[in-house]
């Protein structure tokens, strides 16, 4: 019969290889056997892939007479030895072993664990595995070894030994299985102590690790962070401060807001001509002093950034080109692309007062050993990854508390929200290009067609040589000369409003490219207090270690929710503007051609 499991909780998928459950719905499982945590199988819509084994409950056939359990079912065969025998599992109390053949037994790398000992006073045969053998990646990835690190005090050999696993039953560290369910009970006989039979302990099981290595919620940190296992030492200026505003959680504003100008991009070269490039002068308002800055100084200062702060929407920068990068139209807009790129910088409040920015800003063109010292120090910075996490302080006290469905409904309203305005940018960029496009070459060479067409008419009654026909003729030479001037009124016209409208869009596409990462953070971290919570309910978890979980769980939603809200802020400021410039450019536009038309009204007025 096939294995089956019923989910009990709602499980949504954030990776490719996971699929989504709903709550009470029957799966058909692949194997029982967990990896890391989960489980493979395939549910009722027909799509298999992975899934929280501590979301679901494996359905069970009765049968006349089960098996008994087997101790190491989920043990791959041939990754450990045979077991020795009866004897060797002996409590204490029944066969006491000879003192001077107590010596403790040394304890395997992360990855690895040992299982129980052969009888006190054999040999224990060294593991024959390779150095290769010990991946990096999979000894950070094992669930047990947070609960059975403290035993390492009491087994000194284990350093002695260079962390190897010496004795039987060593778990090869490749082995993707999930042991914590078991750690209580092994390491009552690591001790020399089982727990006896009727004993009511309660075993350490930890929250398990995400199977996706590479996804953005396990690169950026923010499985270590929330898991406990970042540690480090936050300076007073390196806090970064989310506050409870009228909206909700939001960065603490900066309390020396200041601007930034991008002006007079200039052709310089280097290496005696061999070398030309752009440079930039920018202005900052808190300094005064101007600085020059290359392309690829941006281009860093972006890189850094985007590294240290995974929770916050870096604004991308115009995109790079490689012909045509002296030509004046390119330079143009790649100014105007950083300026708005400056600008939401400056007005993001952590982004603002970040070391390396203010480096960036403020660093003397000239000097390029400064310039060099600030760079290796912001490469060298130790906040970054997990412990960037630690740097967000948050509100406490009474009222100061999340509610964690409520902050899951609002992440999700906000993430269908960039989903919809991301399309809607596509879209209204791709209109507002094709319009211009049109008023480029469509409009300007329609409108000079009926200008040249007016023209010959004029031409035509010339030849007639009558007194009283000369003002018209005039008039409508006049006419055909408005049209043409109107053809070139609507070529020049896209750069004076839809441009910057483009603009926008261009930059804002980039930060609703940034928010799936970003909320995917908040998503893992929401997933793993849920799988701590439903540990406590099974007994298998402590509260406190769980509600530390949840307390970090928290930090990541305190900052997630600050940057939705500063998000929203700029956006409304940025739109509000920017459709007011557009519509005071329309109508203006608008007023040229009237007037042109009103003036050739006005010639024939004295026909």
């Amino acid at each position: 019969m096939a294995l089956r499991a019923r989910a009990l909780y709602d499980f949504r998928s954030e990776n490719p290889g996971e699929i989504s459950l709903r709550e009470h719905e029957v799966l058909s499982l692949c194997s029982e056997q967990d990896i890391e945590g989960w489980l493979e199988g395939v549910n009722s819509r027909g799509d298999r892939g992975l899934f929280p084994a501590s979301y679901v409950q494996v359905i069970r056939a009765p049968a006349a007479e089960p098996p008994p359990p087997a101790r190491y079912a989920n043990l791959p065969a041939g990754d450990f030895e045979p077991l020795p025998p009866p004897a060797a599992f002996k409590p204490a109390t029944q066969q006491a072993p000879p003192p001077a053949a107590s010596e403790p037994f040394p304890l395997p790398p992360a990855a690895g664990y040992p299982f129980p000992l052969a009888p006190y006073g054999g040999s224990y045969q060294p593991s024959q595995g390779s150095d290769d053998d010990w991946d990096d990646d999979w000894d950070e990835s094992s669930t047990v070894a947070d609960e059975l690190g403290a035993l390492g005090s009491s087994y000194p050999d284990y350093e002695a030994a260079g962390g190897r696993a010496s004795g039987h039953y060593c778990l090869s560290t490749r082995s993707e299985l999930s042991l914590s369910s078991r750690s209580g009970h092994l390491a009552g006989h690591l001790a020399g102590h089982p727990h006896p039979p009727g004993s009511s302990a309660k075993s350490s099981a930890t929250v398990s690790r995400n199977l996706n290595r590479f996804s953005t919620f396990v690169k950026s940190g923010g499985e270590a962070f929330v898991l406990g296992e970042a540690s480090g030492f936050v300076k007073d200026g390196d806090k970064l401060c989310v506050v409870l505003g009228p909206r909700g959680p939001k960065w603490q504003e900066n309390p020396y807001p200041f601007q930034c100008s991008i002006e007079d991009p200039t052709k310089q070269t280097k290496f005696k001509g061999m070398k030309s490039y752009i440079a930039y002068k920018l202005v900052p308002s808190h300094t005064g002093q101007q600085v020059h800055r290359r392309y690829k100084h941006f281009d860093w200062l972006y890189g850094r950034l985007a590294e240290k702060f995974p929770v916050i929407s870096v604004p991308h920068l115009p995109e790079k080109q490689a012909t045509g990068r002296f030509e004046e139209d390119f330079i143009s807009k790649r100014r105007k692309g950083l300026a708005w790129w400056m600008d939401h910088m400056c007005s993001h409040p952590v982004l603002a007062q970040c070391d390396a920015f203010q480096h960036f800003l403020t660093c003397p063109s000239t000097d390029e050993k400064a310039w060099k010292q600030g760079k290796r120090k912001a490469e060298k910075d130790e906040m970054v990854g997990a412990n960037f996490f630690l740097t967000i302080s948050v509100p406490t006290g009474p009222g100061a508390s999340l509610d964690l469905q409520e902050v899951e409904s609002q992440v999700d309203g906000f993430k269908a929200f960039t989903k919809k305005m991301d399309e809607s940018a596509l879209q209204l960029n791709h209109t507002a290009n094709e319009f211009a496009r049109k008023q480029v070459t469509g409009f300007k060479k329609e409108y000079q067609k009926v200008g040249h067409s007016f023209k010959c008419l004029s031409q035509a009654f010339e030849l007639d040589q009558q007194a009283f026909s000369a003002g018209l003729n005039q008039a409508i030479a006049f006419t055909a000369e408005a049209y043409d001037a109107i053809g070139d009124l609507f070529a020049d016209q896209p750069r004076q409003d839809l441009d910057a409208v483009m603009d926008l869009l261009a930059l804002y596409q980039g930060h609703l490219a940034n928010f799936p990462d970003i909320i995917h953070v908040q998503k893992g971290a929401l997933t793993k207090v849920k799988e701590s919570k439903r540990h406590v309910e099974e007994g298998k978890m402590e509260l406190q270690k769980a509600e530390g979980i949840q307390e970090r769980c928290n930090i990541i939603s305190f900052a997630t929710l600050a940057e939705i809200n500063h998000f929203h802020k700029i956006r409304v400021r940025d739109f509000k503007s920017q459709m007011q410039h557009f519509l005071e450019q329309q109508i203006l536009f608008f007023q040229k051609v009237t007037q042109k038309l009103e003036a050739a009204l006005h010639k024939y007025d004295s026909v």
